[in-house]
Parts: structure tokens; C-alpha cells; sequence
């Protein structure tokens, strides 16, 4: 899914991998507290940006801890939305 990896709960892509980017879903809600954090942009893969969606450079998720938080804010959302 857009061009890299994807990792699915229920239906709905919760995070992935495109080039060297950690792509997350945050949804409406939190996707400017999500931007407001270091090494973060918006998903631009289509030349706009896809609100609800941000890419984490390496920087962002080189560590367990780090990493591990921005899964959870992918799941956090998904889990709020009925299963496909």
C-alpha cells in the first residue's frame, strides 16, 4: 500500500514502511499533536498531504521506545474504527 509495506488491524492500515519513512495513522483527531513531534511530516505520497496520516523519519523510531509509541498511535486509532 502506497508503495511499501502495510500492516492492517481489521481491515484498516494502521502503519508501514515507505522507503526509509515510518508511515502511521493517527486520524483527524491527532494528526497535528502527531506533527508537532520531532522528525515528523505530512504524508504527502500523492504531492498533497493526507491528513490523518504522517510519515516519522528514521529518527523518530530508531529507538524500542519510540518505535513502540507510534504503533500505538496507529492502533490507538484503528481501533476506534468498526472492523471492514
Amino acid at each position: 500500500m502506497f508503495g511499501g509495506l502495510a500492516f492492517m488491524v481489521n481491515g484498516h492500515m494502521c502503519c508501514g514502511i515507505v522507503g526509509r519513512n515510518f508511515v502511521v495513522r493517527t486520524g483527524p483527531k491527532q494528526y497535528e499533536a502527531a506533527l508537532s513531534k520531532p522528525h515528523t511530516r505530512p504524508m504527502d505520497f500523492t504531492g498533497r498531504p493526507m491528513r490523518g496520516f504522517v510519515y516519522v523519519g528514521p529518527e523518530g523510531y530508531q529507538s524500542t521506545r519510540d518505535l513502540q509509541t507510534w504503533i500505538q498511535c496507529g492502533l490507538q486509532f484503528v481501533a476506534s474504527l468498526p472492523a471492514k
